[in-house]
């Protein structure tokens, strides 16, 4: 007697979806990416396409200026504004708060010292000390095509720790190119027998995931 074993077949994962294909995205698969149809995605943003500009506010007291790095975002930024706003004086210092663009803090930043998460910027000290409530303006320009997907990473610190979607279609992509499918961005029902996740992923990561995952409307079925 032979055995034969059927594959998984794309999209098999799916119980429902949303009508006219409201629940998927074409997506553009990052490099080195080895992903099986339902795998759970990440995301992130693909820094060469991204535009930042930073400005001082126009009531500024102290002088000094904030100057962007070489490459001004990391992989985890937003689209609009950082606020970055005077906390805390020092004679030729002072402490900054950043906020993204959905109002959450991000971290402090120190004049003359790099500020290095999703904006990435150094404050000099200027001829006039800062004082509380001086700011600055990072606007960061991010439009769709400027992200890729890849495998949820619970571990990672780029945007890959958040799930956000999941792979209709299995894809190989190789170190230099990238790839498109079709992926389930929002509002479907799934099969959670027939979702891939990371190998040793513990429970509290999974659990973690799946209440992103429906906060995007994206329901895992057990």
């Amino acid at each position: 007697m032979t055995t034969v074993t059927e594959g998984r077949h794309a999209g098999e994962f799916l119980l429902s979806e949303a009508n006219f294909h409201r629940s998927r995205e074409n997506a553009t698969i990052a490099f080195s990416q080895t992903l099986l149809d339902g795998t759970v995605l990440g995301r992130i943003a693909a820094v060469s396409g991204v535009v930042a500009s930073a400005a001082a506010d126009a009531g500024n007291t102290g002088n000094g200026v904030m100057t962007l790095a070489n490459r001004a975002i990391s992989s985890k930024v937003k689209d609009g504004v950082y606020d970055v706003v005077c906390t805390a004086t020092a004679a030729n210092g002072g402490t900054f708060d950043v906020t993204d663009p959905t109002g959450r803090s991000i971290g402090k930043a120190t004049v003359g010292v790099a500020f290095n998460k999703e904006v990435k910027f150094t404050i000099a000290d200027g001829a006039t000390d800062f004082v509380v409530g001086d700011r600055f303006a990072v606007t960061v320009a991010v439009d769709a095509e400027d992200f890729q997907y890849v495998a949820y990473n619970p571990a990672g610190a780029d945007g890959s720790e958040v799930a956000v979607a999941i792979a209709i279609y299995g894809v190989v992509t190789p170190a230099d190119a990238t790839a498109a499918i079709a992926i389930i961005a929002r509002d479907a029902e799934v099969n959670g027998h027939q979702i891939e996740w990371p190998a040793g992923i513990t429970a509290a990561a999974k659990a973690d995931a799946v209440q992103a995952l429906e906060a995007r409307g994206i329901i895992i079925r057990n």
